[in-house]
């Protein structure tokens, strides 16, 4: 079919890959990072566009969308841009997971009855970085830009339109749509009263169009893909299909699997999301992963999680007995807001460093373990587990996640999943257009280069330490997880 692009516009830098439309291979790549000014090096929570637009321009330099027949846009997730009526931004895009609006948050669960309210009516509990409750902070904090406001907009919406020549049509995708918190991936429908609760009148938002459908062309001829948000967009580039889970080893954790159907969680652990593909991607999340490894490091005076990693393996399954629950920071999954983290089995052999860094990797795992517990608790299956971050690399990982989990773990080669997924997405928006692609069925493509860890005879082990762990959180917290 050609030549297709993938762009991604993340928080901090746009990368753009361009591949081979009919097998996924990465023919060319750019990237340029977002203009910031901001001498303090902290990532602003009010961001202008227009650098989203200038890094752009950088990474497609020297002709790297030469003879490229469609484009596809993936970008940075809760950026929230408030437009007016003739289009302009009424203020900087609020991006983030900006805490300025975690008063909102509570305000707009109360307002709507309370957390089983907002789960059955989109799917989630509002958040500080959700659109719908920035919504809510813009009105109460500056009322006068919230009356400007006129139409909605998220990142990879923007960009497009942009692209596009800032059509009167504007559209997104069901993957961004179901991040707002105004649009419920059961039913495939905005949540209009919702925007009005949260922003105090109504606002036009953008048209909700099909995974292989095309947002527009270009005046030179370009065909432009839905896009979609960065979490969808990376789960397209891995390639994950029904049976399959990603968990994503960040400061904070989390675990999604695709699922024919949408979940509504009452207790608000599962977040339910639309994929890039017409299936869903429920979410659970946890706050605390990396940086148990990474204060645990500290408290051993040890430089960086590869020591720590070194450290662990000297030890064996289970510790020695020593059990950590890592809610350092409180904890999400289970909904521990106001907790702090466990060491539990201290008895004078256990009472090593080796033990402690074990402990600690034991620790973060069986915490996503119960993340995804929760998953399979409503019905998902989970078979293979894509395990992404640059924790995913650590050796003490690597030994203790399959039995931990239960099934069979993926590592992939570090890649640019969400400018790829972006590409994937243009290339059968083109195949679609041209009469060469079925609208429900994506190209298939490549899969991603992976390293692939079976549990074998380490599985009854590692099932012996995750119930090692299960009792002392129980005894801890009984009844953190409802039935």
């Amino acid at each position: 079919m050609g030549i297709v692009a993938g762009l991604d516009s993340s928080p901090e830098f746009t990368r753009i890959v361009v591949c081979d439309a009919d097998t996924g291979a990465v023919l060319r790549q750019g990237y340029a990072p977002h203009p910031v000014e901001n001498a303090e090096g902290a990532r602003p929570s009010d961001m202008d566009p227009q650098a989203w637009l200038l890094s752009l321009g950088e990474a497609a330099g020297g002709g790297l969308l030469e003879g490229v027949q469609a484009i596809g846009v993936s970008a940075q997730q809760n950026a929230l841009i408030p437009l007016d009526a003739q289009g302009n931004t009424v203020r900087p895009a609020m991006v983030g997971g900006d805490k300025r609006a975690q008063v909102s948050a509570a305000d707009l669960i109360d307002a709507l009855g309370g957390r089983e309210a907002w789960a059955q009516a989109v799917g989630s509990v509002p958040q500080a970085a959700q659109p719908v409750t920035k919504l809510r902070w813009l009105a109460r904090t500056e009322p006068e830009n919230a009356m400007r406001t006129a139409m909605l907009l998220q990142a990879h919406d923007w960009l497009v339109w942009q692209l596009l020549g800032r059509p009167l049509r504007r559209t997104t995708d069901r993957g961004g749509a179901s991040g707002t918190g105004y649009w419920s991936a059961a039913t495939g429908a905005y949540r209009p009263d919702l925007v009005e609760l949260a922003l105090g009148h109504e606002a036009a938002l953008p048209e909700v169009i099909g995974p292989s459908a095309a947002a527009g062309t270009t005046p030179e001829g370009l065909l432009i893909s839905a896009g979609t948000g960065e979490t969808m967009a990376a789960a397209f580039g891995l390639g994950i299909g029904l049976g399959d889970a990603v968990v994503s080893l960040g400061a904070s954790g989390s675990v999604m699997a695709v699922h024919p159907e949408a979940l509504a969680d009452q207790s608000g652990m599962i977040t339910s999301l639309a994929d890039a593909t017409g299936m869903h991607l429920p979410v659970v999340t946890t706050l605390n992963a990396v940086r148990t490894l990474r204060g645990t490091a500290e408290l051993l005076g040890l430089s960086d999680l590869e020591s720590l990693s070194d450290l662990a393996i000297k030890s064996t399954p289970g510790s020695h007995g020593l059990v950590l629950l890592p809610y350092l920071e409180g904890e999400r999954t289970p909904s521990l807001p106001h907790t702090a983290g466990t060491l539990a089995g201290l008895r004078r052999e256990s009472m090593k460093p080796e033990h402690l860094a074990r402990a600690a990797f034991e620790g973060m795992l069986c915490g996503l373990a119960d993340a995804l517990d929760v998953l399979r608790g409503r019905g998902v299956d989970v078979r293979r587990i894509f395990l992404l971050g640059q924790a995913a690399e650590l050796t003490a990982v690597q030994a203790a996640a399959p039995s931990l989990f239960g099934a069979q773990v993926v590592v992939p080669q570090p890649a640019d999943y969400a400018a790829i997924g972006a590409a994937r997405q243009a290339a059968w928006a083109l195949g679609v257009s041209q009469g060469k692609q079925d609208p429900r069925t994506p190209p298939v493509w490549q899969g991603a280069a992976a390293q692939v860890l079976d549990p074998g005879e380490e599985l009854a082990v590692g099932q012996a330490v995750r119930q090692q762990f299960v009792s002392v959180r129980e005894q801890t917290h009984p009844g953190a997880f409802r039935a």
